[in-house]
């Protein structure tokens, strides 16, 4: 009997048949297969569009399922309660998971393998969502990297996992247990009115992800370093969104980098460079979790940052006067998603300029994100901010205007996203001000407001400060 129990697969950031190791791992069991996904406490934890988005993929990857004869079981609640009782119902002895390395993911799953295994239960987490686990890559004594041009010479001519393909089908249980109602759960309700202005933008699901890929790959990947700064560009491969929620692996994005390479796309060299950017990521909010709460270089405690003030709100508004600024704050509210050039200028204005601390930034794009990831959100708002590992030294505070006349020499980014600057404003733009709160009390026919802050007196004053903190 035991060889013919089903194992329960923990459905997690992992929502994709090809390429996934603990899929295939319960395919091959010749055992039954139950997949679960559980909306715990960590799920109901995030952010409006991430919550919304992964809400989508569940649903896109549960039709995926059901075409080829299985299921997806929803159930809602602390996850070692439910699989104790999902246990129990079916007679299951084994429960795998696709490992995550964030520290509240890591707790989590820590308290759930250790009771399973107590109780008997094969429980068992696998690799599927980096390309190298974070305790696989050390330095020469033995320690994890902390710079990343290190770490990419490290990994760069490491062995990748290959491609596993779909299943072509799951045996399914005598009996299928019941499942929740993925509409009765809610995700996308702190969306509000946003969902129909965003919805048009997200590209879901596997085959969404890999036609994406191929798209980027034939198109765009020979020109991606030389054109992936410009802000007018579609030059990006935009696959974090998918990256996110395991809609695609890494893997996958690797292989096909690599074979672009070798085909003579030069531009194929860079995206490598940022696959393993992201994998840089993984490896400190493993080594080191405090990144995600705290600053992560000694000595920032002290830093004169605010937690408010009566700027931040124009900044989320895309109000600051500031009109790339602005442009990529409602470029992040209509799509759900933000140009990284962009990402950088607006993290660099709220840190440096207004002298905000960088955790506003990282939870306003943790709520606004549809590709939010707690490894990349916290790195990339401390790298900027000057505190964070690979820092960017503090005294480079990214000058707006300068960025705006290089990156988007035309001004049409920030034409397509401000309407107040336009007499015949574009789709795009007017779409902001049916997607944001209405307690905003904004429209299109607002004058643009006066600078938040003078760029040349805000530069001026940070730097004062972090002389300051030197000093002190």
């Amino acid at each position: 009997m035991t060889q013919l129990s089903p194992v329960i697969w923990w459905v997690r950031r992992d929502l994709r048949l090809a390429d996934n190791p603990v899929l295939h791992a319960a395919a091959s069991s010749d055992r039954p297969v139950i997949a679960l996904f559980i909306c715990d406490p960590l799920v109901e934890g995030l952010g409006a569009a991430p919550k919304w988005r992964l809400g989508l993929g569940v649903a896109r990857f549960a039709r995926c399922l059901d075409d080829m004869g299985s299921k997806l079981i929803l159930r809602r609640g602390d996850a070692l309660t439910v699989l104790q009782q999902l246990i129990a119902q079916i007679g299951a002895t084994a429960v795998w998971w696709g490992r995550q390395y964030d520290p509240d993911q890591v707790a989590r799953d820590k308290k759930v393998k250790a009771a399973l295994r107590d109780s008997g239960v094969d429980a068992q987490s696998f690799s599927g969502h980096l390309l190298f686990e974070p305790w696989q890559v050390q330095t020469g004594q033995g320690t994890f990297y902390q710079v990343y041009s290190p770490f990419w010479r490290a990994v760069k001519d490491l062995d990748v996992a290959p491609h596993l393909p779909a299943p072509e089908c799951l045996r399914a249980p005598a009996q299928w247990p019941d499942s929740d109602s993925l509409a009765d759960w809610g995700l996308g309700r702190a969306m509000n009115r946003g969902a129909d202005v965003v919805h048009p933008h997200l590209h879901i699901g596997e085959d969404a992800a890999r036609t994406r890929l191929a798209y980027f790959i034939d198109r765009n990947v020979a020109d991606y370093q030389d054109q992936r700064e410009f802000l007018d560009q579609d030059a990006c491969s935009g696959l974090s969104e998918n990256l996110t929620y395991g809609e695609i692996s890494p893997g996958a994005l690797w292989r096909a980098g690599q074979h672009a390479l070798d085909a003579g796309k030069a531009g194929a060299a860079h995206f490598l460079k940022e696959i393993v950017w992201r994998e840089f990521a993984y490896h400190l909010i493993f080594h080191t979790p405090h990144i995600v709460s705290r600053n992560w270089r000694d000595g920032w405690d002290s830093f004169p940052w605010s937690n408010d003030g009566t700027g931040v709100l124009r900044w989320k508004q895309g109000r600051t006067g500031i009109d790339v600024i602005d442009a990529a704050m409602r470029e992040l509210y209509v799509t759900g998603r933000m140009h990284n050039r962009a990402r950088m200028l607006v993290a660099s204005y709220l840190t440096k300029h207004m002298l905000t601390h960088w955790r506003v930034g990282q939870d306003w794009f943790a709520q606004c994100l549809v590709d939010w990831d707690p490894a990349a959100n916290a790195m990339g708002w401390q790298w900027v901010a000057g505190s964070g590992p690979d820092a960017a030294p503090y005294f480079r505070i990214f000058n707006p205007d300068t960025q705006a006349r290089k990156f988007d020499p035309e001004g049409r980014y920030r034409r397509k996203w401000l309407a107040e600057i336009s007499a015949s404003a574009p789709e795009t733009a007017q779409a902001f001000f049916r997607a944001c709160p209405r307690s905003w009390q904004l429209s299109p026919q607002m004058a643009r407001p006066n600078p938040l802050v003078d760029l040349a007196e805000g530069r001026k004053i940070a730097l004062q400060a972090y002389d300051i903190k030197n000093k002190t």
